[in-house]
């Protein structure tokens, strides 16, 4: 078993914490950051946290300053932006450096990733768009990501249905979870359970990141 570590990281907009699952010989680092509804405890980010360490890659997950400071609104996309670097540069490890996130998180990675040095992006549901608004595309942040992108979407995710993602971004794979909605959660009724449904996160991600991050070093 993985024991956690949770350590505090100051940033330029407060104190940080990144909670470390590390593998013992880790052959990648995954840093993610939680999106703007939630934290570090969302179910997608438990799942990969707890998996992927006996697959060789360590996970630290970013609990940006505003959560760990007990608001309840996110601070403005440049703060999360500045608090990813930061754990980026408190990052200690040979092994290369992905990162990623849920949501605003997601966002945060592609538009720092090039930036930060990273080969590759998690994109965990990129909120493409605000529900209901197509017009509001964010599409740009996503196609400047400069590096190798997986984007995890649910088959219902009202603020970007994996079918609303252009086939034509050279750099972007896109991995759908059947029936689930913006948080990954899917209904009761659903062909797939709330376990499948991560294993399909899990497996997505650990798959594209032997094919597209570490195939190609």
């Amino acid at each position: 078993m993985i024991t956690p570590d949770v350590r505090s990281l100051q940033t330029p907009h407060g104190e940080a914490r990144l909670h470390v699952r590390r593998a013992h010989r880790p052959v990648a680092t995954l840093l993610l950051s939680h999106g703007a509804g939630g934290g570090v405890d969302a179910r997608d980010l438990v799942a990969l946290a707890a998996a992927l360490p006996a697959q060789g890659v360590s996970v630290l997950l970013l609990e940006q300053p505003w959560r760990v400071a007990g608001r309840r609104i996110a601070t403005p996309p440049a703060t999360l932006d500045a608090a990813l670097a930061s754990a980026a540069a408190a990052v200690r490890s040979k092994a290369p450096l992905v990162v990623g996130g849920r949501s605003a998180g997601a966002r945060s990675a592609a538009r720092s990733a090039a930036s930060l040095g990273a080969v590759g992006c998690l994109a965990l549901s990129f909120p493409l768009h605000p529900p209901g608004r197509p017009e509001k595309s964010r599409m740009d942040e996503l196609a400047s990501s400069g590096v190798p992108t997986l984007v995890v979407q649910g088959e219902r995710d009202p603020m970007g249905r994996p079918e609303e993602f252009p086939a034509d971004l050279d750099h972007v794979d896109i991995a759908v979870v059947p029936a689930a909605d913006h948080g990954l959660k899917v209904p009761a009724r659903a062909p797939l359970s709330q376990d499948d449904a991560m294993g399909i996160v899990v497996e997505s991600t650990l798959e594209w990141l032997v094919r597209e991050v570490l195939g190609n070093r």
